[in-house]
């Protein structure tokens, strides 16, 4: 019986297979390439492409394709087979380094924003050699960035891979500031933890929202939800079991280090968390796992559902992105010294933390903001749209006393005493964890919790990079002229925190008061809808900022913008067109029908007894009778404001329509149909209910 570790990695084209399958020469130069960023000489890129196709097809690959990562938010990939013609009329399995190095996908139909006409087809695929090639399936799939015929970014990874590098410039001019020659490199390592519901394939297909949109769009609340919290930790159903060792196989397989798996708050509702890996490398874990994660799920009779909010009334799910930065000889960066006061360095790179996420409030907003997060954010489960850190006491005590230039005597550990002799003892950490805040400090990372369960961790991981980035360049421009370095890294370090005191919150982030607080004595922004915060990608501080250091142009800006608000905007409107047809088609004629046997069965009744009041009947069918009509009125103001998108002169202009006309509306029309689903006998009702669904499975 095989172990894990004879099969982890096994579909991966790792170091492992580097090292067996390349001469000594050539593993060297990949290894040059990998992990300093030197060029990759076109003699090396041959070896490595033969010995990786001959790797494929021993393990029965048959094709290839750049595996690349759209603005679509998931995955894309053109197969092509290995075979070539032979003199003889058969066929030999060829694979060159100028077919690993470039890829020339059409680009036609992929969002750009603006950056290309339609009829500009060509775009590039170019192999990004520190993401190892793996198998799914029979084809080899090489992780490329995508890129237009003009050398415009078309994806996630390019501009991943350029913050990346923003970050290392700048870090490293740090650590040589504090006498630290051996870093080569500085990285970021990111842990997503990611958060679903399965449903079974049952009520998965009765339900046209949740096939069309992802989400239910109408639905009453079931007599029992997640008011007990017995779901949360408890023991996990057969069924999912069975679903959850199904799923680690696949990625064990694909090196995925899938690790932490549990039920979360919701009925219905997981997570999987993985250890951390390179930012880049999580962002194609990220990516994988999604995807598997449905294609397991199918295989079980069940559906794996990623959006932010499936079900209203119950927690939503988020994507927990653990970001960390660290030196190539495995030095984290945000992991305090003996004591947090006397490590001078940590305190420099938490100071580069606590501004950039002050400085770009707005771009890590923006980096999970989608139609979906919208309904996430702000709800009790999920983190509010103003973004504050939380540092804890011990860290925030230390800031203190550096603001007010005072001794600090640090806390002693206290040992937990539990009461009862057999079970250990341990020290209890000297602070405490806060799950309501949106950018939490938790040791030697730190937990940004806004992003949405569908979103993809590129995002968010570009913009921290770059503002983070950013920080250090100020940094590092003053302190490399500075005469003193000790006493300008003091007043630096004490400039930072008086000057961006206001960003950090240690409070209870769903009390209404420090949304009150924040944005009426800090300052702090409160943009609450998608439509709300990304025409301000575009501000002068954000564009300056996301060009000086090479991570954006500003036609890929523009680009972004665009296209995140186009698909907000036809997200929506695939909702509300959705909820039309669901009422016109299945919701009203099934309360009519409901209404109107119910009005037989009482005349049946009175005609067998006269004296019957029947006024059970009576009062329902009035209750359906105006609740039917309230929602021919609110299905025509919904249809009336998607008509009126079409007047909108730009994306941003539809976006606000959207915002103020549209999601109202649809807000309007669903309070009379859930109403009236708790008041229309189960057999006349054309949908699996909330109660249906969320503990279908076993």
């Amino acid at each position: 019986m095989s172990t894990v570790s004879d099969y982890f990695g096994s579909l991966v084209f790792d170091d492992r297979v580097m090292r067996a399958s390349l001469s000594a020469e050539v593993y060297a130069s990949l290894r040059k390439t990998i992990d300093e960023g030197k060029e990759l000489d076109i003699g090396v890129a041959n070896a490595v492409a033969e010995a990786m196709k001959n790797w494929a097809v021993a393990n029965g690959a048959t094709h290839f394709t750049h595996w690349f990562q759209p603005l679509t938010g998931i995955t894309a990939e053109k197969h092509d087979s290995f075979i070539a013609r032979s003199p003889d009329g058969s066929v030999i399995m060829e694979f060159s380094g100028k077919e690993l190095i470039k890829g020339e996908p059409d680009a036609s139909s992929f969002p750009s924003g603006g950056l290309r006409a339609t009829f500009e087809a060509r775009g590039y695929t170019a192999w990004d050699p520190t993401s190892y090639a793996f198998i799914k399936g029979k084809t080899l799939c090489i992780p490329t960035a995508f890129c237009s015929y003009g050398g415009h970014a078309l994806d996630k990874k390019t501009p991943l891979l350029r913050s990346m590098e923003a970050l290392n410039r700048q870090a490293l001019r740090i650590l040589r500031l504090f006498g630290n020659d051996s870093a080569k490199r500085v990285v970021s390592s990111v842990g997503p933890e990611q958060e679903y519901f399965l449903i079974t394939q049952e009520m998965y297909d009765q339900r046209p929202d949740l096939r069309f949109t992802g989400r239910t769009l109408f639905g009453a609340k079931p007599p029992k939800g997640q008011e007990l919290d017995d779901h949360y930790f408890g023991a996990i159903k057969p069924g999912v079991a069975a679903f959850m060792e199904d799923l680690n196989d696949e990625l064990w397989k694909l090196g995925i280090l899938a690790k932490t798996e549990h039920n979360e708050v919701a009925p219905a509702q997981h997570e999987l968390a993985p250890i951390y890996t390179t930012t880049n490398v999580a962002t194609d874990h990220n990516q994988l796992t999604m995807e598997i994660m449905q294609k397991v799920a199918s295989k079980h009779g069940l559906v794996c559902l990623l959006h932010e909010k499936p079900f209203a009334g119950v927690n939503g799910s988020g994507k927990h992105n653990n970001w960390s930065i660290a030196t190539d000889g495995g030095q984290n960066l945000l992991s305090p010294g003996d004591t947090p006061y006397e490590n001078a360095q940590f305190l420099l790179f938490l100071c580069a933390v606590i501004q950039a996420v002050d400085d770009y409030q707005d771009l890590l907003r923006i980096a999970v903001a989608t139609a979906g997060n919208d309904h996430r954010l702000g709800a009790n489960e999920a983190p509010p749209a103003v973004i504050s850190i939380f540092l804890g006491d011990e860290l925030n005590a230390v800031l203190e006393a550096i603001e007010n230039d005072t001794p600090y005597r640090g806390a002693e550990k206290t040992q937990m005493k539990l009461g009862v002799d057999v079970l250990p003892k341990f020290n209890r950490d000297t602070t405490d964890r806060n799950r309501t805040s949106p950018f939490a400090f938790t040791g030697n990372k730190f937990e940004f919790r806004m992003l949405g369960s569908s979103n993809s961790i590129a995002c968010a991981n570009i913009m921290l990079n770059s503002a983070v980035a950013e920080s250090l360049r100020l940094y590092a421009d003053r302190l490399e002229k500075a005469d003193d370095f000790k006493s300008a890294l003091h007043d630096m370090i004490k400039k930072t925190i008086q000057e961006h005191r206001r960003i950090i919150f240690n409070g209870n982030g769903y009390d209404d008061a420090w949304i009150a607080e924040a944005t009426e004595k800090r300052g702090l922004l409160n943009y609450r809808t998608t439509a709300d915060c990304m025409p301000h990608l575009l501000d002068e501080k954000n564009v300056k900022m996301l060009t000086s250091l090479g991570v954006f142009t500003v036609d890929e800006l523009k680009s972004r913008r665009d296209i995140m608000l186009e698909n907000y905007c036809k997200s929506v409107t695939i909702e509300a067109n959705t909820m039309i047809n669901m009422v016109h088609k299945r919701i009203a004629p099934a309360i009519t029908r409901f209404t109107a046997d119910l009005a037989e069965q009482a005349s049946r009744k009175k005609a067998l007894v006269p004296e019957l009041t029947c006024g059970y009947e009576t009062d329902l069918i009035h209750k359906l009778s105006g609740l039917t009509d309230c929602i021919s009125e609110k299905t025509a103001e919904l249809e009336k404001a998607v008509m009126g998108l079409q007047d909108a002169e730009d994306v941003i202009a539809e976006s606000i329509l959207i915002r103020d006309t549209v999601l109202p509306a649809m807000s309007e029309l669903r309070i009379p149909c859930d109403r009236a689903e708790l008041l229309t006998a189960k057999s006349y009702w054309p949908f699996p209910t909330y109660g249906d669904i969320l503990f279908s499975v076993k």
